[in-house]
């Protein structure tokens, strides 16, 4: 079964942290993604610009209508995802504990209903 592993954290707080605590996040990424890539979970992933460079897309009565930023105030933002195979629910808990943020943001469990063509 399929799993998208949604990466939220705090951007503001990510901001303020030091290159070389940067540097180190992006190698224990780098080691998890080869990992699930190793194992035969990873499907796709990405890391997300910030929210600033976003923009909502709503239709109302036929128009079009954009807003920059993200639609919803909160506290987390979500920064990136991992779409992932694995056997059933708790094997993807598994694999989603292991991503780096999962100990400074949160990430949620997400399954995919895939579409028969």
């Amino acid at each position: 079964m399929q799993y998208l592993l949604l990466i939220y954290q705090n951007e503001a707080e990510y901001a303020k942290i030091d290159t070389g605590t940067v540097t180190k996040m992006s190698a224990k990424y780098e080691a998890f993604t080869k990992s699930i890539v190793q194992s035969g979970n990873f499907k796709a992933g990405d890391r997300l610009r910030p929210t600033t460079t976003a923009t909502t897309v709503r239709v109302r009565e036929g128009k079009t209508l954009t807003t920059d930023g993200p639609f919803a105030e909160t506290r987390e933002q979500l920064g990136g995802y991992y779409l992932i195979e694995a056997k059933d629910l708790n094997a993807a808990i598994e694999i989603a504990a292991r991503i780096p943020s999962a100990r400074t943001g949160s990430i949620e469990v997400r399954p995919i209903w895939v579409y028969d063509k």
